[in-house]
């Protein structure tokens, strides 16, 4: 498959505390065309930007899309892949019966995963990946702008 028939996306979080200022970052990639985006929020938690990164750019996509999306984040890619299909099963309840944390984003990012067809790449945080590190200086960039 041509690499024009995938938009690459790499998303991140980042938190000045925790609960703190967060930021979140994306960096989408499709052929030639770079689109770099960032915010913040002023009390929030790592996970929940991590979660934004992600809606923030699935969001972005003006048409179903083939994705690439690269995250470093276990906990959104461990969301996704392995436990949203038993919390949806359960009424938006863990398997301890307690609510499901951050449910307002998840239920979200269950409605944006299917718009598009996603493959979930893990990849390691600050570890030199150029796509990562860029999403990585973007949430940067979102929480020193509050």
């Amino acid at each position: 498959m041509n690499t024009e028939d995938f938009v690459d996306i790499w998303t991140d979080g980042a938190c000045k505390g925790n609960p703190g200022k967060g930021g979140w970052g994306v960096l989408l990639q499709h052929g030639k065309h770079k689109k770099e985006l960032f915010g913040g929020e002023l009390e929030t938690t790592n996970n929940r930007m991590e979660m934004t990164a992600v809606i923030q750019a699935l969001s972005a996509l003006k048409r179903p899309c083939k994705v690439r999306l690269h995250i470093d984040s276990q906990y959104v890619q461990k969301g996704i892949n392995e436990w949203m299909s038993g919390w949806v099963a359960r009424g938006w309840k863990t398997a301890d019966k307690k609510p499901v944390k951050n449910q307002d984003l998840w239920q979200t990012l269950n409605e944006l995963c299917k718009k598009h067809e996603i493959s979930w790449i893990w990849v390691k945080g600050h570890a030199g990946n150029p796509g990562n590190e860029r999403a990585d200086a973007l949430a940067n960039m979102g929480v020193e702008q509050l």
